[in-house]
């Protein structure tokens, strides 16, 4: 991604409303996709017709999906390079309500770590390579060529912003940015590879066979069916969270009843979502949701 230089703020002060459409659309040649940030740097909230869902995609706002709502609606995955979109009159009224502009990491093919504070920065200091660095107001974000799972509070002070989430942009920063390094992909593996308690503690189904054996198919068919689901996450190259929900509703309407799903099973699926940026909070929510709708 080409960088672009040419546009430089030495404080934070608020830009006005054309300032940011013309930052904005600065960036996005460069090919990072941007969006307007409101009051508390966060996303526009969905329009009415998007509103809980009602468009049928990008559910919590967490994942892409086959809605095509010309607004501004489902935060990070509205962020665009398209200047015809930006420059809108549709987003005309976000833009005047914005006090910054926002952008999708993951998207430009970056990685952010966002330090929020001087111990952070003195921890990586010491603890990660090199790269562009950006100030902030309480911190720095540190900013890597290359993407992963975004993850927040990786340790104390410290969030990583790539993929499905959004940062603040201020500024090019100084440095030369580095390919992303695998300390900083620890960071989220290290998560990731952590007892799921929550999960473990949902996997409680009635037990109908009383063995703990699948009572109408060979143990061949549970296995099968555990590893087509984790396959159906892995391979989802949209609305991850729906198709997460989905295998795990299809999972349970299998065996939920039979007393054959083991606390090994369920990890093997909620690491599969987690690897495609679930946190453990929305894989358990999906869980218990899935459990609720079929009574179990």
């Amino acid at each position: 991604m080409t960088q672009p230089t040419d546009i430089r703020r030495e404080d934070h002060r608020p830009l006005l409303p054309d300032e940011h459409l013309r930052t904005a659309l600065r960036l996005a040649t460069s090919g990072l996709p941007v969006l307007p940030l409101r009051k508390g740097k966060v996303p526009f909230g969905n329009c009415r017709t998007c509103a809980h869902n009602a468009c049928g995609g990008r559910p919590n706002m967490k994942t892409p999906g086959p809605c095509h709502c010309p607004g501004v609606c489902h935060a990070w995955a509205a962020a665009t390079t398209n200047p015809a979109v930006i420059a809108s009159p549709t987003w005309g009224a976000a833009w005047r309500q914005a006090v910054c502009v926002g952008y999708h990491p993951g998207g430009g093919g970056l990685t952010v770590v966002d330090l929020d504070n001087a111990d952070a920065i003195v921890w990586a200091r010491t603890a990660l390579p090199a790269t562009r660095t950006v100030p902030t107001t309480r911190g720095e974000h540190w900013i890597y060529r290359g993407t992963m799972a975004s993850r927040n509070a990786v340790r104390p002070g410290v969030d990583i912003k790539s993929t499905m989430s959004y940062a603040r942009w201020l500024g090019p920063g100084a440095g030369i940015m580095t390919v992303l390094p695998d300390s900083v992909r620890a960071l989220a593996v290290k998560e990731e590879t952590s007892p799921i308690r929550p999960a473990l503690h949902a996997v409680a189904v009635p037990a109908r066979s009383g063995n703990g054996e699948c009572r109408h198919r060979t143990p061949a068919y549970l296995e099968r069916g555990i590893c087509m689901a984790e396959q159906r996450i892995t391979q989802a190259r949209s609305a991850v969270h729906t198709t997460v929900y989905r295998t795990f509703l299809a999972v349970l309407s299998a065996h939920g009843r039979c007393g054959c799903l083991t606390d090994t099973h369920i990890t093997r699926l909620f690491t599969a979502a987690q690897a495609k940026g679930e946190s453990p909070r929305h894989c358990t929510d999906a869980w218990t949701n899935a459990r609720t709708r079929l009574g179990l």
